[in-house]
C-alpha cells in the first residue's frame, strides 16, 4: 500500500519504511508526526481524494533536521556595468521515516500534525507563544504598583515623573504628607527638590 501526501507545496509518493527529505517541519528529532493532507491511497482498492482523502493519514518519525546541498547563484553583467554577484543557499530540510499509512481514522489518533515552519499555522502558533511572555510583562507593573495604591499620586507634583515617583515610593515616601516632612539637606535616599516639598505641603492640606 502506498500514499501520495502533500507537504511544503510538493507531493510525495511514500510507503511504510521509506526515508524521505521534506521541507523543514516544526518537530524535533525522535517525534512522531502525522500528515493529514493525503491526495491518494494506492493498493488493492485505490482511493483518489477530492481533493483530499477523508480520514486518511500518514505517520512518520522525525530522524533529524538537516540542510540540503549548497546552491550557488552567480550573476555576471558584462556590458556597460561589468558587475557580478554571488549568492549561496542551503535549504532547510527534515529527514523522515514513514512508519504507518492509515486509510481511515487518521483524524482520531491525536498525533501532532506535520506543520511547516513557514506555514500560516506555524506562524500563528509562534505568534501565540511570543505573546505569552508579553502578557506576563504587562501584568508585572500592575503588581509593582499595588503598594502605591494606598498612597497619593506623587506624579501630580510638577517635576515628578513616573520614574521619580517610583524612587520616592522605594524610599518610603508614599503620600504628600511624607514628602512634606522631608528635609532636603539631610535626606540622602533620593534627590528631593525644595519645590517638591512645598507643593507636597500644599497638596496634603
Amino acid at each position: 500500500m502506498f500514499a501520495v501526501l502533500k507537504t511544503g507545496g510538493k507531493q510525495y509518493k511514500v510507503q511504510s519504511g521509506d526515508v524521505l527529505r521534506v521541507e523543514r517541519l516544526a518537530a524535533d528529532a525522535g517525534e512522531t508526526i502525522q500528515f493529514n493532507e493525503i491526495l491518494m491511497l494506492g493498493g488493492d482498492a485505490p482511493v483518489v481524494g477530492a481533493p483530499m482523502v477523508d480520514g486518511a493519514a500518514v505517520q512518520a518519525e522525525v530522524i533529524d533536521q538537516i540542510k540540503g546541498k549548497k546552491v550557488i547563484n552567480f550573476v555576471k553583467r558584462r556590458r556597460k556595468h561589468s558587475s557580478k554577484r554571488t549568492v549561496g543557499h542551503r535549504q532547510k530540510l527534515t529527514l523522515l521515516r514513514i512508519t504507518d499509512i492509515l486509510a481511515s481514522g487518521g483524524d482520531k489518533t491525536g498525533l501532532k500534525a506535520a506543520i511547516g515552519t513557514g506555514s500560516v499555522s506555524g506562524f500563528a502558533a509562534k505568534t501565540a507563544d511570543e505573546k505569552k511572555p508579553a502578557a506576563k510583562k504587562a501584568a508585572a507593573p500592575k503588581a509593582a504598583a499595588a503598594p502605591a495604591a494606598a498612597g497619593d499620586d506623587l506624579t501630580q507634583i510638577t517635576g515628578v515623573g513616573p520614574a521619580a515617583a517610583k524612587k520616592l515610593v522605594a524610599a518610603g515616601i508614599n503620600t504628600f504628607a511624607d514628602l512634606a516632612k522631608v528635609d532636603v539637606d539631610s535626606f540622602d535616599a533620593v534627590k528631593v527638590k525644595p519645590e517638591w516639598v512645598a507643593q507636597a505641603a500644599d497638596l496634603s492640606k
